[in-house]
């Protein structure tokens, strides 16, 4: 439990920092939006994918890594038919700085997985 929240602490503010940073860019209300939108989506999902994956890794490493992945993979998706229709913003810069942020707090996930 320590380490998820340990992971969640760390992979939020990395995703809010990165959002920030990435929002000082644009000025456009709608793709500023989508960016924090995503960094939201993204909180969650590393966090849910943290879970699924953590209890597989001493006995499967790879199972756990997939499972995560798929949970991950499938948020994209979703995000993709429903979230960003639903939430009017531009897909491109809703579904790539999804991924840009999972991408990024997926590189530090393996520290946590093995404490």
């Amino acid at each position: 439990m320590r380490a998820w929240v340990r992971f969640g602490v760390l992979s939020t503010a990395v995703i809010t920092g990165l959002a920030w940073v990435v929002t000082l860019r644009w000025s456009d209300p709608m793709t500023v939006r989508a960016i924090w939108s995503s960094a939201v989506i993204a909180s969650v999902v590393q966090l849910v994918g943290f879970a699924v994956a953590r209890p597989l890794m001493r006995e499967n490493p790879i199972a756990g890594w997939g499972l995560g992945s798929i949970v991950r993979f499938a948020a994209v998706v979703i995000h993709a038919v429903l979230g960003v229709p639903a939430l009017g913003v531009p897909s491109g810069t809703a579904l790539v700085s999804l991924v840009g942020f999972l991408f990024v707090t997926m590189l530090f996930e393996p520290l946590f997985l093995r404490s």
